[in-house]
Formats: structure tokens, C-alpha cells, sequence
């Protein structure tokens, strides 16, 4: 932190609002409305009005003279590009405007609330946090296996210690002291987390504009834009927040995941120690206040593809015009040497030749033949067919095989169609095979190389052992949707 980057730092929206004249108005009204409940935008009307109460109430107790304007013109004041502590825009398909606060403005509440006193300061979770945070990085970091099968068998050793341990009856409990540590320190960072969605946001609100002046300023062809632009997602994707983010959204949307989550935060305000903390009770739902804010993220996603789209569509019609504009040129032209045709040859047309169509090569009309169907009564047929071919019919169950391909994603990220086969073996045999090989032909997330082949052997209901060679089929789990780039910090 050197001179000038603080002095630069002077013109940042979270220092202007700390040192304004009404920032007790500001902070205190914004972190009611928008930090505590959670809001990730509210319609003017709503928030003009909550204003105009709160307003009410402060003159009140300061007095008729405390804060004379009108809550619009201080909702303005404060979206103004001069201050940036809320953004006013108009959602998709409504007149209406809205306002969110800004990550300046959530970075500024949020460090006045951390100088607030605290029941206590823990620092044994921390510590135990970073120990554990950095016996994972060293630990997935090693690439010698060695190393890494003597860590395993240490853990292991100290688990089955623990079980010998409970299994005598001596069952360690955490104190009270540490389970209120660790239950802020936990609650610190998931409300941290909601904070960092706001960032997200605003990435993407930077991206969509760029794009969109891009799109407006571009001279070149729409080749060329179109590469800049997807260069650029492609770079976001592969950056260290994208993929940070892209691994929290495949935790989150996992069903499973969300019900242990919900389980722990029950499980742990339930317990005297954290009772005693009187902790909010929305907490139980934060994890739900993510996927809303994720949600948020996803669709500014969705606005930067529609712009692309509606980018080449307009390009589309533009191009049309300008082809209907030169033939139109080209018919002027035409109408303007009519009377006086240029001399010599005008229009070659090499080795043209009229089509003869004669009438009588036409065939002729034949009506549709009507069946006639015989009023007399059915009787029974004979059995002379044998019914065996229809009970030694082979169906296939593809619902069960998606089910096992499933099941081998959970603990990987992908699987071929050897290993899946080898841990879920074939019951009904080639025809089984060929239904995993429609399955991948399908699905978008799995691979056919062509270039490398696998050996798959399985067993017969006759006990006979049966090999194919195939291409090289993998599936693999889906790929989320594009993260924002690395966030700018102030």
C-alpha cells in the first residue's frame, strides 16, 4: 500500500460513502434492505417507500429539519456515478426500475460490522483451519506415491484408533468454547460467500458492457469480433475464479450435498453451545440464499448470449439489405441502358440449351384403390405359428444403465466404458453393449475416439466368454456453464 495506490483508492465508492455526511443514513438503511434479508434487487416503488419510513422516523427523533429531501431524490443521489453505492437498471421486459447495492457499498458494511466487539475471539479454529487447509494442499500436491499411500495409512491408523477409542466407551466432546469457534468462524465465511456473488455480478455486468461496445464501435468483419469475444469467455472460463466458482456450483446443485448441509447447520444450532449465541435463524437457509445468488449470476450469462445471438441476427439482416440494395443497383442499371443497350457482346451464357417437356411424357391419373372390407364374422385361427421367438425377446433397460454411468461420476470426473463395465458387469451381453454405445452416441458430455480402441470381455448366459474391440468411449460429467474473470480488488 504505497502512496499513490492510496491516493487512488480516495476516489473508491466504499471511501466516498464512509466519508460522507450522511453515511449512518446510507449504511444503516442499505444493510437493513438489502446485506440482512438478503435482496438482490428491489423495485423503486418498494424501496422509495421503506426510504420514506425510515426518513419518517429519524425526523422524528433529529428533528423536521434532519434530511429535507425526498427519498427519490436521495435513492438518485446515491445511484448517481459520483457515488455508485446503488445501481439502478430496468430488468428484461419491464418499464420499471430497480436498484441493487453495489460490491463497494457490501465491502464498506461489511468492515464496519467487523469492527463491532465480538462475544469473544477465536482463534484455535483458525488455527486448526489453516492446519487442515494446508495439510490438504501439501497433501494434494505430492506426486509421489509413496507419500502420499503413507499419509492414507496414517489417517487410517488414526481413525481406526478413534473407533477403538469410542468402542471403549471414552467418547471426546468438543467444549462449549470451541463449537462456538467453529460455528462463527463457519457462519463468517458463509456470509462472506454471499457477499462474493455480488462481485460475480458486477464481472459480468463488465463483460456484457464491453461486449456491447464492442458491438457498437466494431468496424471489422463478424468473423473477427466473434473470436475476440469468445477468446475472452474461453479465458474466463480457464481462469482461477472460474474455475473456483465452477467447482462451487457442482457442489451446491448436487441434491445430496444440500441435505447434508442442511442437516449440519440444523444439527449444530440445536446444540446448547451455539443456542447460547442466539444466532439468526436465516442462517439455516443460507446456503439456499447461494443457489438464488448463483441463479442471479447464471442469467447475466444468459443476457451476454442473447446479446450475441441478437448481434449476429442483426448482422444477418444487414447483410440481406445490402444484397437487395446491389441487386436493386443492378436493375437501375438495367433499366437505364434499355434504350440505348451497350455495343458488342454483352452476356456470354456457355452451352445453353431450352428443356422440351412434352404433355404426353406426363403419366396418367390412377385413382387410389379402395379397399373392400367383408362383413362376415372372424374365426379362431390355429396355433400353427410358434410363440417361442416371442418370449426370447431381449430388452434393455437403458433407464439402469444411465443409472450405473451416474453412480461411477460421483468419485470421478470421468469413466470409459471398460472401467464401467468391469465394475457394473454385462447381464444381457452385446445387446447391453450396444445400448451403452447409443448412450454415449447421445449424450453431449461423452467421447468416441476413434484413434484408441478398448478390449471388453464379458460372460454369456451360456457361460461362454465373449470380446469386442471397440473405439474408445468416455463419459464424462457435464460442463457448467462459464465463470466470471479474477474480481478487481480495491
Amino acid at each position: 500500500m504505497d502512496y499513490q495506490r492510496v491516493k487512488t483508492l480516495q476516489k473508491h465508492p466504499a471511501w466516498l460513502l464512509l466519508r460522507a455526511d450522511n453515511a449512518p443514513l446510507v449504511i444503516s438503511f442499505l444493510d437493513r434492505v438489502f446485506v440482512a434479508p438478503n435482496k438482490r434487487s428491489l423495485p423503486q416503488s418498494e424501496l422509495a417507500s421503506k426510504l420514506e419510513d425510515t426518513l419518517f422516523g429519524l425526523r422524528r427523533e433529529l428533528g423536521d429539519t434532519a434530511f429535507p429531501k425526498r427519498p427519490q431524490a436521495y435513492l438518485d443521489d446515491w445511484a448517481a456515478d459520483d457515488c455508485g453505492w446503488l445501481r439502478k437498471y430496468y430488468p428484461a421486459n419491464e418499464d420499471v426500475a430497480h436498484y441493487d447495492i453495489t460490491p463497494a457499498t457490501e465491502k464498506a458494511i461489511q468492515w464496519l460490522a467487523s469492527l463491532g466487539r465480538r462475544p469473544f475471539v477465536g482463534t484455535g479454529s483458525r488455527l486448526l483451519a489453516v492446519l487442515e487447509e494446508m495439510r490438504r494442499l501439501v497433501t494434494a500436491g505430492d506426486t509421489d506415491p509413496d507419500a502420499r499411500i503413507a499419509g492414507l495409512l496414517a489417517r487410517r491408523a488414526e481413525i481406526d484408533a478413534d473407533i477403538a477409542r469410542i468402542r471403549g466407551g471414552d467418547i471426546p466432546v468438543i467444549d462449549e468454547t470451541e463449537a462456538r469457534e467453529r460455528f462463527q468462524h463457519a457462519m463468517s465465511t458463509a456470509r462472506a460467500l454471499l457477499s462474493d456473488f455480488r462481485e460475480v455480478e458486477q464481472n459480468f455486468r463488465d463483460l456484457d458492457r464491453n461486449v456491447r461496445e464492442r458491438i457498437a464501435t466494431f468496424d471489422g468483419s463478424k468473423t473477427e469480433l466473434l473470436d475476440e469475444i469468445f477468446g475472452e469467455r474461453d479465458a474466463i472460463t480457464g481462469s482461477d475464479e472460474g474455475r473456483s466458482f465452477r467447482a462451487f456450483w457442482e457442489l451446491m446443485m448436487s441434491q445430496t450435498r444440500q441435505e447434508e448441509l442442511s442437516g449440519f447447520i440444523t444439527k449444530a444450532m440445536a446444540m446448547e453451545a451455539i443456542a447460547k449465541l442466539d444466532p439468526d435463524p436465516r442462517l439455516k437457509r443460507i446456503h439456499f440464499d447461494w443457489l438464488d445468488a448463483g441463479e442471479v449470476a447464471q442469467r447475466m450469462v444468459a443476457r451476454l448470449s442473447e446479446q450475441l445471438r441478437r448481434y449476429i441476427d442483426d448482422k444477418t439482416f444487414l447483410e440481406n439489405r445490402r444484397i437487395m440494395q446491389i441487386l436493386r443497383g443492378i436493375e437501375a442499371d438495367a433499366l437505364a441502358v434499355r434504350e440505348c443497350p451497350p455495343s458488342g457482346t454483352f452476356m456470354e451464357v456457355d452451352e445453353a440449351a431450352p428443356a422440351i417437356v412434352l404433355p404426353l411424357e406426363r403419366p396418367l391419373y390412377t385413382p387410389a384403390a379402395k379397399p373392400r372390407i367383408d362383413g362376415g364374422s372372424l374365426e379362431d385361427g390355429k396355433p400353427d405359428v410358434p410363440s417361442d421367438a416371442l418370449f426370447g425377446q431381449v430388452f434393455v433397460d437403458k433407464t439402469r444403465l444411465k443409472a450405473n454411468i451416474r453412480r461411477a461420476l460421483q468419485t470421478r470426473d470421468q469413466v470409459s466404458l471398460a472401467e464401467l463395465i468391469e465394475h457394473d458387469p454385462l447381464q444381457q451381453g452385446l445387446a447391453e453393449l450396444v445400448a451403452y454405445m447409443s448412450l454415449a452416441a447421445d449424450d453431449r458430455n461423452a467421447a468416441i475416439d476413434d484413434r484408441q480402441q478398448q478390449q471388453l470381455v464379458w460372460s454369456d448366459r451360456e457361460g461362454l466368454t465373449r470380446e469386442a474391440t471397440l473405439p474408445l468411449i468416455v463419459f464424462a460429467r457435464p460442463v457448467p456453464v462459464p465463470m466470471p474473470a479474477q474480481s478487481r480488488r480495491a
